[in-house]
C-alpha cells in the first residue's frame, strides 16, 4: 500500500500530477483544493495517497492532511460513493466541512457536491456520523504533508491546551477544542464544553468530541 509521496513534482494536469519518486513517476489524482495548494513543476512536493485497486485499474489519489485521506476511505465506505464523488464531496467541502456536514446531520452540504444526489448525501451522513468524532481527532495531531505550502501557512496557528495535570489529559483536551472549533464553535464555548466533558470523565479525543457536542447542541 502507497500511504505517502515525497518528491518532487514533474508536471500538472487538470486533475493530476505526476511525482518523481527516486527517479519513478507516480500519477497522483487530487481535488481541485489540493491541486490549488501544490507548487509548480521541479518544486518538492508530499502527498498523503490512497490506493484505489480494481481488477483493471491502480489509481493514486492525493491529499494535503490525513483527515483528508480518512475522509475519502470512509466516504468510499458508503455503497454508491465512488472514488469520482468522493473526490467531489471533498472539493465542495474540504475535509473541516465534511466533518461539519455529517456531525451535524447536514446532508443538503453533502448533496451540494457534484453528481450527489439526496438519497446518497443522506446515506452518507448516516453511515459515517458515528465516525465523525474520531476523524476529527485526527486533526489534533496529524501533520500536514511535509513541503506542502498549507503546512507552512499553519505552522503558527496553534490552539493552546486547557490546564490539567495530566498530561495525556491536556493533550486529548487540546485535541478535541481544535476538532470543535474547525466545526465552527467559538472557542470560548467549545472550551467550556470539552472542560465539563472532561470534569464528567471523558479522556480520550472523540469521547470527549461527542460529550462536548451533546453539550453545545441546541436546548429545546
Amino acid at each position: 500500500m502507497i500511504g505517502k509521496l515525497a518528491g518532487r513534482l514533474d508536471y500538472r494536469a487538470g486533475d493530476h500530477v505526476l511525482i518523481d519518486v527516486g527517479g519513478v513517476g507516480y500519477m497522483v489524482y487530487c481535488s481541485e483544493r489540493t491541486m490549488a495548494t501544490l507548487p509548480g513543476p521541479g518544486e518538492a512536493v508530499s502527498l498523503f495517497t490512497e490506493l484505489l485497486v480494481r481488477e483493471d485499474l491502480l489509481q493514486l489519489f492525493g491529499f494535503t492532511t490525513l483527515v483528508e485521506k480518512e475522509w475519502h476511505r470512509l466516504l468510499m465506505s458508503v455503497q454508491g460513493v465512488g472514488a469520482k464523488a468522493s473526490m467531489a464531496i471533498l472539493n465542495t467541502l474540504g475535509p473541516d466541512g465534511v466533518s461539519r456536514a455529517i456531525t451535524l446531520g447536514d446532508w443538503n452540504a453533502i448533496k451540494a457536491a457534484k453528481g450527489i444526489g439526496p438519497k446518497t448525501a443522506q446515506k452518507v451522513v448516516i453511515e459515517l456520523k458515528d465516525k465523525a468524532p474520531s476523524v476529527m481527532a485526527m486533526g489534533g495531531t496529524a501533520a500536514l504533508a511535509q513541503g506542502s505550502p498549507a503546512a507552512r501557512a499553519d505552522a503558527d496557528d496553534v490552539i493552546e491546551p486547557i490546564e490539567t495535570p495530566s498530561v495525556t489529559s491536556a493533550s486529548a483536551q487540546a485535541e478535541a477544542l481544535s476538532a470543535l472549533v474547525n466545526l465552527g464553535y467559538g472557542q470560548g464555548d467549545a472550551a467550556g464544553a470539552v472542560a465539563t466533558a472532561a470534569g464528567e470523565g471523558a479522556s480520550e479525543t472523540p469521547d470527549l468530541i461527542r460529550a462536548a457536542l451533546k453539550l453545545l447542541a441546541p436546548k429545546g
